[in-house]
């Protein structure tokens, strides 16, 4: 089921007709923070790899099944709720030495573009800031369907990942490695798996 149309300059002159299934999942959604996630991985001391996840974050969709193109999202992620597993960890994550929760708390993402790659595989493109800096990003993402869950909520999913360098960010802090290499790796994947919840229609 596509959600966003790829434009093409041959586009013919005769709209296609509107899916009617496409065109029910028009509305406004409110991401479900229960029931999904949002993390990282990065590669550690070269050899290994550490996993975390923000716990608090919360953000919108704005799906139109008729005009795709005019889908957007909107997702903040509070710092301080990173996740890694070790409490040391995370402090020095949240530390100046990385994100700095206390000053900057928040990451944020806002999207300027869709488009469809083929099936169900999309591309989603946005503003991501960390700290004080904002540069693009593209989320290749996989639309996992739209189902009604036993308390009568319509809900749709997602999951997909990018890379990053976060040196690009202002992310730079490493320690350089007695056998060679450094600490942390400048590169890190970003992990998104997404459950939204669709406004109720206004009553007339």
């Amino acid at each position: 089921m596509a959600l966003f149309n790829r434009k093409n300059d041959k586009t013919p002159a005769v709209p296609a007709a509107v899916d009617p299934a496409l065109a029910a999942l028009t509305g406004d959604y409110t991401i479900d923070p229960a029931h999904s996630s949002i993390g990282f991985t990065v590669r550690h001391a070269m050899v290994t790899n550490v996993r975390g996840s923000f716990g608090e974050h919360e953000g919108s969709l704005k799906l139109d099944g008729s005009d795709p193109a005019n889908s957007t999202a909107s997702i903040d992620v509070k710092i301080a709720s990173v996740d890694t597993g070790i409490a040391d960890r995370d402090g020095h994550l949240v530390s100046g030495d990385f994100f700095d929760a206390e000053k900057f708390p928040l990451m944020t993402f806002r999207s300027t573009r869709a488009e469809q790659l083929g099936g169900d595989q999309y591309r989603v493109t946005g503003d991501l800031t960390i700290k004080d800096v904002t540069r693009p990003l593209s989320i290749d993402l996989e639309f996992n369907g739209s189902a009604t869950d036993v308390y009568g909520n319509e809900r749709v999913g997602f999951e997909g990942s990018a890379n990053i360098l976060r040196s690009e960010w202002g992310l730079t802090w490493n320690a350089a490695l007695e056998t060679g290499g450094v600490m942390v790796s400048d590169k890190v994947k970003l992990n998104f798996d997404i459950s939204a919840i669709k406004a109720a229609a206004p009553q007339a």
